[in-house]
């Protein structure tokens, strides 16, 4: 057994490391100077292209594990780890002075090194496999070829151009995902980051400049929803750290690149971690997040009662925020923080499984045993390495027709993602799937491995809120093009009872015109079919009256405004798709007298009759259009309300809980004006209509904070 040196004659660089390690026992600690001994002496004379002594590259290795707080047995392994192959030193001589175990975890990173992760065929599927193997005795061998390969990135200025490239390549590609997938976030997103810095050091520059150089609106407005959710969170006794999520410069390129949004649209969105103490203070903190801000439906998960496959536990929410920009909320416990950045790294029990079946370790050993066990089955090492890209690119799903083809699709897509990537038609006439024979809505996010099958009829057709829920270009694109098409129907039907109605005061209609009179005048006005001139004349490009005449070849007698306005009123629904908008500056709501104005693109805008900008109408009485709302009006309609209530904290909530007895979403909150004692502020919320809105006005009246409520 070799000496312990003594402290004077213990480098800066090893300090760090005893320094990091001082939840060690002392004893312990001890061993990490003898192995600094054995490990600077058998890397004598050899030097780093940084031009450093060797020895400093498996210290600082062991410096981050020591981060992660591993086992003295890991740390001594990481100052040795490269003696077997690099220096005289043997694996008998390790086992005699640290112990077999030691020893093991060295023999095990030097066959890593060895490994050659360039490509993706047979040779280097080969080289996967023994990997997991080396994984499967014992996961302390991954976390220090990780922490090797994340110090090597550190260091990687020192590389010629084509080995940074490659390095920094197979970073990305494999180790970054491997971390991943071990649930070892932190170490995860600096493998990213330095790999794409090391790729592309233009666009990570760029990027890194544009998230430090923040506009002071959006930390303005990252400060008033960490004030809100903070206020509500204290005032329901709850003991919680409130963090904002910062995103890094990989992930901003990922998602500009993967889902073709520019870099305003990727960081139009708050993020915040909320850290409590227990699982039922996560759920309680749940509620009030829920309480401060809408969520957006479909976009709650609960890996706490389902934990990710790498253990990964946490509450994962999305809230509309009050700058019209989503609010991304986890909430979990100080153990699951502690998880979420270590993974497998959180305690020291890796050979044996962690803590129970739900651990991160217990979970790495059950996914590599599988793994295992499958390229055992297969006995290919090419289908081995499709069975890892599996798990370890998270952002693919694989997924199996009825006929057994085998087909991907981006993370989270759902059964209705996967009825467009088969077909079109399919798609637009799918009504539910079966997803391992189960009966499921469209709605499902499907799993790797999962057999899916789809239900279709011929008489569905897509529905606007699709576009909710699916993720992939093809089903988004495809759903856009019929519902599209849907409007055109719909512009062609009020184009049609628009124009018959203008006919009807000249004495005829649509049905009495001549056919020949009819062709000619498409002709003249370039339109190859009837339909497009109704759409057309529905969208407000043409006015019905000038139609009207032509057609009839009317020679005067009705002024064209009067022959606008004759005829049936148009009765709406709420629901015409593309051809009937409602007015921002009024908010007209069912039960309100109104008006259709006809705006060129737009079709037929509803105002109120006592809409302020009526009077600019009056000017172009031809573009008037009757109309009033049908016996039966469907959906929810924006209306806003100006409330003056009471300046102290809390009051917000008690009007929002007050709004929301009566079954009315607030869509945003703004202050108009504020003093020390009186706030006015504009609330925009959803009613039914005139009836549903009394009851929201009067039940916010009787609240005594209240001091006015008025329609806007």
């Amino acid at each position: 057994m070799p000496d312990i040196p003594a402290d004077d004659a213990v480098p800066e660089y090893m300090r760090v490391l005893e320094r990091a390690a001082q939840y060690l026992p002392d004893e312990q600690r001890a061993q990490l100077r003898r192995a600094w001994s054995v490990g600077a002496a058998a890397h004598s004379g050899q030097m780093r292209k940084s031009g450093e002594p060797y020895i400093t590259h498996p210290v600082a290795v062991a410096v981050v594990l020591a981060e992660q707080k591993v086992d003295i047995e890991t740390l001594v392994a990481a100052i040795l780890h490269d003696t077997i192959e690099d220096t005289p030193l043997t694996r008998e001589a390790l086992a005699s002075a640290f112990g077999e175990t030691v020893a093991e975890l060295v023999e095990g990173v030097t066959k890593l090194d060895k490994l050659n992760f360039g490509s993706r065929q047979e040779a280097d599927a080969e080289s996967f496999r023994k990997m997991m193997l080396a994984m499967a005795r014992d996961l302390r061998v991954i976390l220090i070829k990780l922490a090797d390969r994340l110090h090597n990135m550190r260091t990687l200025g020192a590389q010629p151009g084509p080995s940074r490239e490659r390095i920094a390549r197979e970073t990305l590609d494999i180790y970054a995902p491997i971390a991943q997938r071990l649930g070892m976030n932190k170490i995860k997103a600096e493998l990213q980051d330095l790999g794409f810095h090391a790729l592309y050091p233009i666009r990570h520059m760029v990027l890194e400049r544009r998230i430090r150089n923040q506009p002071l609106v959006r930390r303005e407005a990252l400060a008033s929803i960490e004030a809100q959710l903070a206020q509500r969170l204290t005032s329901a006794g709850l003991q919680y750290r409130l963090v904002g999520r910062v995103k890094s410069p990989w992930s901003i390129y990922n998602k500009m690149q993967g889902e073709g949004k520019t870099f305003t649209q990727v960081m139009d969105v708050f993020g915040y971690r909320i850290i409590v103490g227990n699982a039922a203070d996560c759920y309680h903190a749940l509620g009030i997040a829920h309480s401060v801000f809408k969520p957006l439906d479909g976009r709650f998960r609960d890996f706490i009662a389902i934990p990710k496959a790498n253990g990964y536990q946490s509450l994962h929410t999305v809230l509309f925020g009050p700058y019209g920009a989503p609010i991304e909320v986890q909430i979990r416990t100080e153990e699951m923080e502690l998880i979420a950045e270590r993974g497998i790294a959180a305690h020291w029990a890796y050979k044996h499984g962690g803590d129970g079946p739900n651990s991160a370790q217990s979970r790495a050993h059950t996914w590599i045993a599988g793994l295992l066990e499958s390229q055992r089955a297969t006995g290919s090492s090419l289908e081995f390495l499709e069975n890892v890209k599996v798990d370890l690119f998270p952002d693919e799903v694989y997924l199996f027709t009825p006929k057994g083809d085998i087909m991907s699709l981006p993370r989270n897509s759902t059964a209705l993602d996967f009825a467009y990537a088969v077909h079109t038609d399919i798609g637009n006439q799918a009504v539910a799937a079966r997803v391992d024979g189960k009966l499921v809505p469209l709605r499902t996010m499907l799993s790797s491995g999962q057999r899916v099958e789809i239900v279709t009829a011929k008489s569905s057709m897509p529905r606007p809120q699709w576009l909710e829920f699916v993720v992939t270009g093809k089903a988004r694109t495809a759903i856009r093009a019929q519902l599209k098409h849907l409007q055109h129907e719909d512009a062609v039907q009020l184009g049609h009872r628009m124009l018959d109605r203008a006919l009807e005061l000249l004495g005829t209609s649509l049905d009495r015109l001549p056919q020949e009179r009819l062709d000619a005048y498409l002709v003249e006005a370039k339109y190859p079919r009837l339909e497009e001139l109704m759409a057309d004349i529905a969208l407000g490009n043409w006015m019905p009256a000038q139609v009207a005449l032509a057609l009839a070849q009317h020679d005067g007698g009705v002024p064209t405004e009067q022959i606008a306005r004759a005829g049936e009123t148009i009765r709406i629904r709420g629901d015409e798709r593309g051809v009937i908008t409602f007015a921002n500056c009024c908010m007209p709501i069912p039960g309100d007298d109104i008006m259709g104005y006809h705006t060129t693109g737009r079709g037929i805008v509803v105002h109120r009759v006592d809409c302020p900008n009526v009077a600019e109408f009056r000017k172009s009485p031809e573009r008037w259009v009757a109309i009033d709302w049908d016996r039966e009006v469907v959906g929810d309609y924006n209306v806003a309300l100006r409330i003056e209530v009471e300046n102290h904290p809390g009051v917000l909530a008690q009007v929002a809980a007050a709004i929301a007895r009566v079954h009315s979403n607030i869509d945003g909150v703004e202050y108009l004006e504020r003093d020390s004692t009186i706030a006015a502020i504009r609330f925009s919320i959803e009613v039914k209509g005139r009836k549903h809105l009394a009851e929201v006005i009067r039940r916010t009246r009787r609240l005594p904070v209240v001091h006015g409520v008025q329609r806007m």
